[in-house]
């Protein structure tokens, strides 16, 4: 890629709005517009961010169009998918967003057993298309989250333990790269871009387009299995144990949680404190409880619930409960082990739930996700069992302070017993470097040499970034 910087000054009085309508099918919606305010709305609404435009594209010629636009522009520039970005990172004061969630579509083919997906779906829109064919990916635990931003980070779900992460069934990407090209990156075309692509984020260019491999996926065990807070440390003592030896089969993650009014939940125990486990589980569904019945020996349950579900029944299970529009704010780490004074703090922090909705939970990489090589893609942690989220969660406004604070200071407590990274997707606009640096570890190098190769201005820099590496000779 050519490392000359071609970004230019606006001259003054210029109409960029009207600049960028006459050049792009999709429309742009900018400050004053009637849509402007509906249009940068994101799933989480302790975002507030005031864009110069949204530029929703209509295909991948628009994507190119915007990016020589933006580029030769000197503009600022983010990217939105499925706008589910926790740290808000598809919004930023004054730029312009190339939002593509007018490419929402995806095309199964059954024979094949592959799916390609547009850059703005959701992974609802996978779900619904692949399960016709008794087909699905592992990917996420809600289907409002976007597939983009999801994949580039990695990816995990449901199906982790049996099918590896959401990158380990990526085929191919096309994508719109900094100079405004068009490629194919795939294991056998820009296989070093593709490399990157695999954990490393919205770091290297716009994916218009993913190719994945399906997986034999219809009807699943679902279980929730919940106890009474004050028997945190004994269900993560039991669920430490159990969790790393279970069959590949066999998913759960554990959260603490209040539990919600309505079904499943019996009324006696609507918003009480609890921890539980919620399972998944693709082997025999007539063995479901069997799966699961050892979760007895952490103590009889005050609340289990089993049942076959399709799987995108089980996918959209926590739409209702966490819909658009809610403040969150997020922190994460990798874990290989739960340490006893671990377990202290979860106790600590679990008893102390700020929100009815303010919750964490532990959501398992191991398996089939570990039997990948380490240096086969950017993601850093193969050797992980769980990825670890804290997420303070309410409706109202009034509260984001104090949800952000229960979750600084529970991160802030349990990161010395982690990995010292993190899933990327689960670090906050207001994390350090040192962050990023410490998810990628011994990849951070090599990713910085592929953004240097095809980023080397970092036009793509509205993200957990990666500063591209310094030229040969050149003071890093």
């Amino acid at each position: 890629m050519d490392d000359t910087d071609t970004t230019a000054t606006v001259p003054a009085g210029t109409d960029i709005v009207g600049l960028m309508r006459t050049e792009l099918r999709g429309p742009v919606i900018a400050r004053g517009d009637a849509e402007y305010d509906d249009a940068r709305k994101i799933y989480n609404a302790m975002i507030d961010r005031q864009p110069a435009a949204m530029v929703r594209c209509s295909d991948a010629a628009d994507v190119m169009t915007a990016v020589d636009f933006i580029r030769d522009h000197g503009l600022e520039l983010a990217v939105r998918g499925g706008g589910h970005s926790g740290g808000g990172l598809c919004l930023v004061d004054d730029a312009i967003t190339i939002d593509l969630s007018p490419m929402r579509w995806v095309r199964v083919d059954p024979a094949q057993k592959t799916a390609w997906v547009g850059g703005g779906s959701q992974l609802g829109d996978l779900d619904h298309a692949a399960h016709a064919f008794g087909l699905a990916i592992p990917a996420g635990i809600m289907s409002t989250t976007g597939i983009a931003g999801l994949t580039l980070g990695g990816g995990h779900g449901y199906l982790t333990r049996k099918y590896g992460l959401t990158i380990d069934s990526l085929l191919s990407v096309d994508m719109v790269l900094a100079d405004g090209s068009f490629v194919t990156a795939s294991e056998t075309e820009h296989s070093d871009l593709f490399w990157a692509l695999r954990g490393g984020g919205g770091n290297f260019g716009i994916v218009t387009a993913f190719k994945f491999q399906l997986h034999p996926v219809h009807t699943v065990g679902v279980a929730l299995t919940l106890w009474p807070v004050e028997k945190t440390r004994e269900v993560l003592e039991w669920y430490r144990e159990f969790l790393p030896q279970a069959p590949d089969d066999l998913n759960g993650f554990f959260a603490a949680l209040t539990v919600p009014p309505g079904p499943p939940f019996p009324e006696e125990i609507h918003g009480r404190k609890m921890c539980g486990v919620v399972w998944c589980w693709t082997g025999d569904l007539a063995r479901t409880d069997e799966a699961i019945a050892a979760a007895a020996e952490a103590g009889p349950p005050a609340f289990q619930f089993t049942a076959p579900m399709p799987y995108p029944a089980l996918q959209s299970m926590f739409d209702e409960l966490l819909p658009k529009g809610l403040q969150w704010y997020w922190r994460g780490d990798f874990f290989d082990r739960i340490t006893d004074e671990a377990i202290d703090v979860h106790v600590k922090f679990a008893e102390n739930l700020p929100t009815p909705l303010s919750t964490m939970h532990l959501y398992p990489v191991n398996a089939a996700a570990s039997r990948v090589s380490e240096d086969a893609t950017a993601w850093g942690y193969r050797e992980a069992v769980w990825s670890g989220v804290i997420a303070g969660i309410d409706p109202d406004p009034a509260n984001a302070e104090a949800v952000k604070q229960w979750a600084r200071a529970y991160w802030h407590d349990l990161h010395p017993y982690s990995m010292g990274g993190a899933y990327v997707n689960f670090i906050g606009e207001d994390e350090h470097q040192d962050r990023v640096q410490a998810t990628y570890r011994h990849n951070y190098d090599r990713l910085a040499e592929v953004k240097r190769k095809y980023d080397p201005n970092n036009l793509f820099h509205a993200n957990q970034n990666i500063e591209p590496a310094a030229a040969t000779g050149e003071a890093a």
